[in-house]
């Protein structure tokens, strides 16, 4: 089935209160962000216009108005890891909520204690300790503030052209670009280059550090791979330092790259590490910061200093058990490998640099700016990809882990059609 002779099929009625895709997008332009349909509707223009995702399943959706599908090789970063709507979450949660609601932070859960057991022994017990939350941002705000709290010091060093989310402390250790039109940056937060472990070395010996923070891989940066040995020093240094080394696995985590984390594939283990997205199947709003049980025991002290309303819900924590059934089954991780390998095998002819860990991948195009006419060029082809915001030369590529054969045989042919 390849991405141009997939079946077409109409949008369910139910997902659409619009009649068309004008009413839609003018709805959303007025009341949701004006800004974001008009970039939509420039970006795909003379592709049907901005997109409406309608019917999803699998690997793919179609755009609600012309029931066009689309392999989706973006996966909102990682969210429909297991695909779209996968179908041992939806039934879990479908039988939950026959019996279950968010429940109460305020009081001991079973279900939200079970998950973090579960999510502690990914990491061989190194990091026993669990906090939920419901956004990325979230995740990161927490582990800034436990490195704080426990080291005593305020600076956090994170990368150029990383990304940790739009929230407080998160968005202070991020792009400039998403912080500016709010005024100046809280104290403490400094970035040095990525993949620089002079810069590194130097900002730590300035004092004072918390944290280093770094994606395992930033993806918006094009998914830069780090070089060898580079985040097990970068874990020395911030030690030798008095710092703990936070990674942000949001987008890495949950076996996108080959290993249930990315750190895994890099000798490290991290001080605190931050989960997301795709920890409950794209099917209910959930993340996580794990973290040391020295680190852990700031809350023996302070057991209300942190509470979030929906984080660790426990319909969310039935939904991620699920996800963990799946990912964790015997043999998945290796599949997740092999595709990637049969990826790397079929781009092979293509003028581009496969930039890749498992399906955690990024299309170097060798020129600034190339990335966005090549987005363009995809949807034409079936395929809806976006690029790097820190590297327009990259064109990020992640299709869901449970693709076949089949399915990633017809999403590399459509690629091989587009950009050779």
């Amino acid at each position: 089935m390849s991405a141009r002779t997939a079946p077409e099929a109409p949008a369910t009625p139910f997902s659409q209160p619009y009649a068309t895709r004008a009413e839609a997008s003018e709805a959303f332009a007025s009341h949701v962000n004006r800004g974001k349909v008009n970039l939509l509707r420039a970006l795909f223009a003379g592709q049907g216009g901005e997109l409406v995702m309608g019917q999803r399943e699998g690997a793919r959706f179609a755009d609600a108005y012309s029931g066009r599908w689309l392999w989706n090789c973006h996966c909102n970063g990682g969210t429909f890891n297991l695909g779209h709507r996968p179908p041992a979450v939806v039934a879990a949660l479908k039988d939950a909520l026959e019996h279950l609601d968010i429940g109460n932070h305020h009081l001991v859960s079973g279900l939200r204690a079970h998950l973090a057991a579960r999510l502690a022994a990914t990491t061989d017990g190194r990091l026993p300790g669990v906090v939920f939350g419901v956004g990325g941002g979230e995740a990161n705000d927490l582990a800034i503030k436990v490195a704080r709290a426990r080291t005593g010091k305020p600076k956090i060093i994170s990368a150029h052209g990383g990304y940790h989310g739009h929230t407080g402390l998160a968005l202070a250790a991020g792009d400039p670009a998403y912080r500016r039109p709010f005024g100046a940056n809280p104290p403490g937060f400094v970035q040095v280059p990525w993949n620089d472990l002079g810069a590194l070395s130097r900002e730590l010996g300035v004092g004072d550090s918390a944290a280093v923070l770094l994606e395992t891989i930033p993806a918006t940066l094009g998914m830069a791979l780090p070089d060898p040995g580079y985040l097990a020093a970068a874990a020395d240094l911030a030690h030798q330092h008095g710092a703990l080394l936070i990674l942000d696995e949001v987008q890495t985590g949950l076996g996108r790259t080959g290993t249930f984390w990315g750190y895994q594939q890099d000798g490290v283990t991290p001080d605190l590490l931050t989960t997301g997205k795709g920890l409950s199947g794209g099917m209910y709003p959930l993340t996580a910061t794990l973290m040391t049980a020295e680190l852990h025991g700031f809350f023996d002290e302070h057991p209300f200093i942190h509470i979030s309303t929906f984080g660790g819900a426990e319909l969310g924590c039935v939904a991620a058990e699920a996800m963990l059934d799946v990912t964790l089954a015997p043999g998945f991780l290796a599949r997740v490998t092999a595709l990637g390998e049969r990826f790397q095998r079929g781009l092979a002819g293509l003028p581009v640099k496969l930039r890749q860990r498992g399906l955690f991948m990024g299309l170097d195009l060798g020129a600034p700016g190339a990335a966005p006419p090549a987005t363009r060029k995809l949807l034409e082809h079936g395929i809806f990809a976006l690029w790097a915001n820190h590297d327009t030369a990259v064109v990020q590529l992640l299709p869901a882990l449970t693709i076949t054969d089949a399915e990633a045989d017809a999403i590399i042919a459509a690629l091989c059609e587009a950009l050779s």
